[in-house]
């Protein structure tokens, strides 16, 4: 009887386990897989399946290489197939490429059904043509003898005028003394204007910083700058919280900025921003557009 109540008891931890699984939205690529050849300039199909999600809903597509977004594919109704895909004409021959599927505007926000196919391979004869042609250009570049000559010429008269100058140039170009020295602050960014909303001091230059798309996901894609260098790249936003580490200058404010690579179903691209040193932690909303970007200042003290 015992034996008989534990087999009854496995029974239905497995159902229970299957069922929570099925529960769970999910995303399988067919195609393209590792087998998969594209060639540019042919149009490009995709394949795939889903589990709990309906039919209704939307699959957002992208084509990825070395984790940085090439280029959006798509957005398309969950039937399972959609092809005469153009991809961009500049992407270039390689074995790394992926393609990557998230849902849409998921029941579960907690829960997004995403996938990675595994590498495969795009063909591009056109770019590879371009890119020969500019490397044989760059290495058959080589300065004509009399040109030469007559730089040499030009720069032996500049170092017989030069000694004459140089007690003048070296007291115009002595700093002045100055007695306090201002941080310098970022106003633009590739021609994008640089707004900043908050301010912030910590008592740590290694800070914790955590992305997430603030209100509903809608493709939004993004990268964070510290100090004009980039320290996420190309990130496609989601409600799971994107983790990663910074360093800050302690002798200056830093800017951290927002910039925006689209503007997602509903402009402008917003982020809720965590940043905490471990003792102190700060919540914020940046946005931005494809004219602006918005950004704080973060100063260790």
């Amino acid at each position: 009887m015992r034996q008989i109540h534990f087999i009854f008891l496995s029974a239905l931890l497995l159902i229970s386990t299957f069922s929570s699984a099925q529960d769970i939205a999910t995303i399988n690529i067919v195609s393209p897989n590792e087998n998969t050849v594209w060639n540019i300039p042919d149009k490009i199909a995709l394949q795939w399946n889903t589990v709990k999600i309906d039919t209704s809903k939307s699959i957002r597509f992208f084509l990825v290489r070395n984790e940085m977004v090439v280029q959006e594919l798509g957005s398309f109704k969950n039937d399972g197939f959609e092809d005469g895909i153009e991809l961009a004409k500049n992407i270039g021959s390689g074995n790394r490429y992926q393609v990557v599927a998230i849902e849409l505007f998921p029941d579960d926000k907690f829960n997004i059904a995403k996938k990675a196919t595994p590498f495969f391979s795009i063909m591009n004869a056109a770019s590879d043509e371009r890119k020969k042609k500019q490397q044989l250009a760059n290495a058959n570049t080589v300065t004509p003898k009399n040109k030469k000559s007559r730089s040499k010429a030009k720069k032996k008269a500049k170092e017989k005028i030069a000694p004459k100058r140089t007690a003048v140039a070296q007291a115009e170009n002595k700093p002045k003394p100055t007695i306090e020295s201002k941080p310098e602050v970022r106003d633009s960014f590739d021609g994008r204007k640089i707004s900043y909303t908050k301010e912030f001091e910590f008592n740590s230059e290694d800070i914790v910083i955590k992305i997430w798309d603030h209100g509903r996901q809608d493709g939004d894609i993004v990268s964070i700058y510290l100090n004009g260098v980039q320290v996420i790249k190309k990130y496609y936003l989601t409600y799971w919280k994107k983790e990663f580490k910074i360093k800050l200058d302690p002798t200056k404010s830093n800017d951290l900025f927002l910039y925006a690579h689209n503007l997602g179903d509903s402009p402008p691209n917003t982020v809720s921003v965590e940043i905490s040193d471990g003792e102190k932690s700060e919540n914020i909303v940046l946005n931005s557009d494809l004219k602006s970007c918005e950004a704080v200042l973060i100063s260790v003290k």
